[in-house]
């Protein structure tokens, strides 16, 4: 009987005490582009306000981060292309947010480090087969494409000489992920890929300057823009506070200190 009393006692004792605020957790699904830089953003954010917290899952593509956000799965997405008109229809919303330039990367293998815009063309068409006919050591090109709708692909068929009409080589590999063409640039040797600049991709790739630029430097001709998205049925205030957060100057400046190019 003591037994029952004292949990009785300590129940209602128990319904006095203020609890911990639940922390709202944001997951924001989608493209691969800017993952790190999104991710870092987001680690800022949550020193701000620790009551939210901010999860960057690995890539499920622009096109899922739309169908998660547009069914109400999730509050957040992040998006490397323009919404379609259907898209914006359901109401789907889209939020500048950072430009990545398109880069060009290798295994370091292949020993170069700059080449012309017809060399890298030449390379991906399978004209040129052998990195030792750019200048780089006597090693077979292995390389590794995206699918056709893929963001990247998409900006350096619009703004790189020659790559609107470019063939890729039949022994080329797909990557449906920018993650998946990173991982096999860096695991396979004499290997040639592109993805969006990051200042942290590994250390083991190699990211090439094309005609003396890199992807950094002014007058470099490719980027593309990544959004973050939300729908007007399930955006709550928290999500909406986070959005506003990508403009400002804090996030701002590590949007620039990790490669990218915040969307004015």
């Amino acid at each position: 009987m003591r037994k029952l009393v004292g949990l009785i006692c300590a129940a209602v004792v128990g319904l006095g005490l203020p609890t911990a605020a639940k922390a709202e957790e944001l997951r924001i699904v989608g493209t691969g582009d800017g993952i790190e830089i999104l991710s870092a953003v987001g680690e800022l954010y949550m020193e701000r306000q620790p009551e939210t917290t901010i999860i960057v899952p690995p890539s499920i593509g622009s096109g899922g981060g739309i169908l998660a956000v547009g069914s109400g799965r999730e509050i957040l997405g992040r998006i490397a292309r323009p919404l379609t008109d259907a898209e914006k229809a359901q109401g789907v919303v889209a939020v500048p947010f950072v430009k990545l330039p398109s880069a060009f990367y290798v295994h370091r293998s292949t020993g170069v480090s700059s080449l012309t815009g017809a060399q890298i063309r030449g390379l991906f068409s399978g004209s040129i087969e052998n990195w030792r006919e750019v200048g780089g050591n006597d090693l077979r090109v292995r390389v590794v494409r995206r699918e056709d709708r893929d963001s990247t692909l998409l900006v350096l068929r619009a703004t790189m000489p020659g790559w609107d009409k470019l063939v890729f080589t039949e022994k080329s590999k797909t990557a449906f992920t920018t993650q998946e063409g990173i991982e096999t640039v860096r695991d396979v040797e004499g290997a040639i890929g592109f993805g969006p600049y990051s200042a942290n991709l590994p250390d083991d790739l190699v990211v090439l300057k094309v005609d003396g630029l890199f992807p950094t430097d002014d007058g470099y001709p490719s980027a593309n823009a990544v959004d973050i998205i939300y729908s007007e049925k399930t955006v709550t205030p928290q999500a909406r506070d986070f959005l506003s957060f990508l403009s400002s100057p804090e996030a701002r400046a590590i949007m620039r200190r990790m490669g990218g190019v915040p969307t004015k």
